[in-house]
């Protein structure tokens, strides 16, 4: 976040400044996976447990629609070579990341104040099911970041591919951890001592999952200079050949190089005729 503050005002490019405010918020969403990581680990209590209970699915549903605006744009890249607007984007992740706030929200109003439940009484399978859309919307990035590989655009390409690592990768750790967070502690009968240490592998190994295979490559590819338009590309094929015109004519030439051009010419000359009156004196003969 700190180097795309301090080269923010060296970025031009359209294309590249208008994913700046969705980069921020992604940014911002990894580092509150961190950082929540850290209510797994300490002595939990009421404030604790709500933390971990609401945080969990805004932080990654935050994350997971900045990938989704994301995938969004690179199509738009790919198909038609120009982005959408950022503030269009910025207010599409917000919408996005509402939904599962209200969700949160409500969860927590109808089994804490409602009911008068402790925060920290709830059963794994509830926690899981409250993350719904947060699972809806990793599908829909996944399937979204595919279609960033079909396009004529070639250069945003690379971009997809991460997308789609990042998003598959994600998968395969919502996977993991929901089996092993409702199964298999179970089966192994360590419930109690592997759940939170569950969650927050799951929360490290996903911020880890998106700044190495998303927040890095962005931030690089954003930072770049943009390539000048006046160099000449003499590999590409696609540059007007020069024009083929005689040395002579473009160049000037020096004088004694014309004249022995010319003596030699002459000769050349002068040594075809005598060839052929030679052969004709034969023949006459």
């Amino acid at each position: 976040m700190l180097i795309l503050l301090v080269r923010l005002p060296f970025i031009t490019e359209k294309e590249k400044k208008s994913p700046l405010g969705i980069h921020f918020l992604f940014l911002l969403g990894t580092l509150g996976l961190f950082g929540l990581a850290f209510a797994f680990i300490i002595q939990e209590d009421e404030a604790i447990c709500s933390t971990r209970r609401f945080l969990w699915g805004v932080l990654f549903s935050l994350c997971f629609s900045c990938l989704l605006a994301q995938a969004w744009r690179i199509r738009k890249l790919v198909r038609h070579g120009k982005s959408p607007s950022g503030c269009y984007l910025v207010g599409m992740v917000i919408c996005l990341m509402l939904v599962q706030v209200i969700i949160a929200t409500e969860w927590i109003i109808l089994t804490v104040v409602r009911e008068k439940k402790m925060a920290c009484s709830y059963e794994p399978m509830d926690f899981v099911m409250v993350l719904i859309y947060v699972m809806v919307l990793i599908v829909v990035t996944f399937g979204l970041s595919l279609f960033t590989l079909c396009g004529k655009f070639q250069k945003w390409k690379k971009n997809g591919i991460c997308l789609i690592i990042t998003t598959f990768l994600s998968v395969l750790i919502w996977v993991a951890w929901m089996t092993m967070y409702l199964y298999g502690n179970n089966e192994l009968k360590k419930k109690d001592q592997w759940n939170d240490p569950t969650l927050a592998i799951a929360l490290i190994a996903s911020g880890w999952v998106f700044l190495i295979f998303h927040a890095i490559i962005e931030v690089h590819c954003t930072i770049l200079p943009a390539p000048q338009e006046n160099t000449t590309n003499y590999f590409d094929t696609s540059q007007p050949r020069m024009r083929e015109t005689p040395f002579e004519e473009d160049i000037q030439l020096p004088r004694s190089y014309m004249e022995n051009k010319a003596f030699s010419m002459d000769e050349h000359n002068a040594g075809k005729w005598d060839r052929s009156l030679l052969f004709d004196i034969t023949k006459t003969v």
